[in-house]
């Protein structure tokens, strides 16, 4: 079956995660939501043989298969010999943001991405939010792609460890935030101010737009500031996963100067 046509088979509560990486960390942080594990019969790769003793010890059933079953269920991704089909994405209700919020008593850092389209770009947002310890990520449930299985994997784990919010509205989410006691910055290449002239080192939420739009009006209209990137090469815009990047990470060198 050509891998398209079985993606486009797939529900919304079941999808499959493939790589090594991937589903060693499904196993890991969200083994609940895992049904079963395909490993590739014959493969050499020694953490097979993990992955396969990590999901027997949580009683979650292996079954060995032609390398051709995992291509077929991979959708085009690389899978390493390892797939494994899981039954909901985690992601959180956005009603539970504020407690977030209030938990990370005043050093709350939240990545939103208003209208991220590939997948491939919010895996790595995932990863750099993940990485810099970021509190959760925020994302609408419209017109954005969702943690999916490429998301998954090129989030290297990110996604299983990360809160990620599905807000129905994200400029109401925006303001509720800022009741919260969050400030909200978007980023904007036009913007006079610097990133780095900002103070992120309290409740901070950053706001990345789309790829090619860059931030909706609405969403740029419930920021509490808006700010940029300096970028004396001369270059307009930044690829967006890299953008969430140098911005969480001036926020982390903040909170650690």
């Amino acid at each position: 079956m050509p891998p398209a046509r079985h993606n486009a088979r797939m529900s919304k509560q079941a999808q499959w995660i493939v790589g090594l990486n991937a589903v060693a960390s499904a196993l890991e942080h969200d083994a609940e939501h895992v049904r079963e594990v395909l490993l590739e019969a014959g493969g050499k790769n020694p953490r097979l043989l993990e992955i396969e003793q990590q999901a027997r010890r949580k009683d979650i059933a292996v079954r060995r298969v032609a390398g051709q079953a995992l291509d077929g269920v991979a959708g085009g991704l690389r899978h390493q010999g390892a797939a494994a089909r899981y039954a909901a994405a985690k992601t959180r209700d956005e009603h539970e943001l504020p407690g977030l919020v209030e938990a990370a008593a005043g050093k709350a850092l939240l990545l939103v991405l208003d209208g991220v389209q590939d997948p491939h770009n919010l895996g790595a947002c995932l990863r750099s939010a993940a990485a810099a310890g970021a509190t959760a990520v925020v994302i609408p449930k419209d017109k954005a792609v969702q943690v999916n299985a490429t998301v998954r994997k090129t989030s290297a784990g990110a996604a299983d460890r990360l809160p990620v919010f599905r807000v129905t509205n994200l400029a109401r989410t925006l303001r509720e935030l800022q009741q919260a006691g969050v400030w909200i910055y978007g980023l904007d290449g036009d913007a006079q101010a610097s990133l780095y002239a900002q103070d992120l080192t309290g409740n901070v939420a950053l706001v990345l737009g789309s790829e090619g739009e860059g931030l909706r009006r609405l969403t740029r209209e419930n920021c509490d500031g808006l700010v940029k990137v300096p970028m004396p090469g001369g270059f307009e815009s930044l690829n967006v996963s890299v953008a969430a990047g140098v911005a969480l990470f001036e926020a982390v060198r903040q909170r650690l100067a």
